[in-house]
């Protein structure tokens, strides 16, 4: 894969995951990623940055670590070339994350931030359309 042009991070403070949180999400699979616009447009270097979590819920100690480095390996492998700059995200361990076989869990990983930012595509005003007036139709008599 091609290296990407901004710099990945992660996020390590309660109050950046809990404003994830409230952003869109998409579950595939054995995870979930959520992915936040950050507001701070005033660092000029572009910057990605994950975090990762797994509850209680997924297992004990070991197991949660397993699903966390897990998912670390995949957002090392795939953030640069789907991630969008200026974006937080945040990847969420569901159960089955350290059984599922590593090419789905890529798989799932993927799909999700693929999906993800055809959400953010879809939901973004066209700037081309809006200074456009709108097209009226034209009547022909035969």
């Amino acid at each position: 894969m091609a290296d990407a042009d901004f710099t990945i991070e992660r996020l390590k403070k309660r109050a950046d995951f809990l404003a994830c949180a409230q952003a869109p999400s998409c579950a595939r699979g054995a995870v979930v990623v959520q992915a936040r616009a950050r507001p701070d447009g005033l660092d000029p270097s572009p910057l990605v940055r994950a975090g990762f979590t797994a509850t209680k819920r997924v297992g004990g100690a070991v197991v949660r670590n397993r699903a966390k480095r897990r998912m670390r390996e995949a957002a090392r492998l795939l953030l640069p070339a789907l991630a969008q700059p200026g974006f937080d995200y945040v990847f969420i361990a569901r159960g089955g994350v350290t059984t599922r076989p590593w090419e789905r869990l890529l798989d799932d990983v993927k799909s999700a931030l693929i999906r993800l930012a055809a959400e953010r595509d879809r939901a973004a005003p066209d700037p081309d359309r809006s200074a456009r007036p709108p097209s009226v139709p034209s009547s022909q008599d035969d």
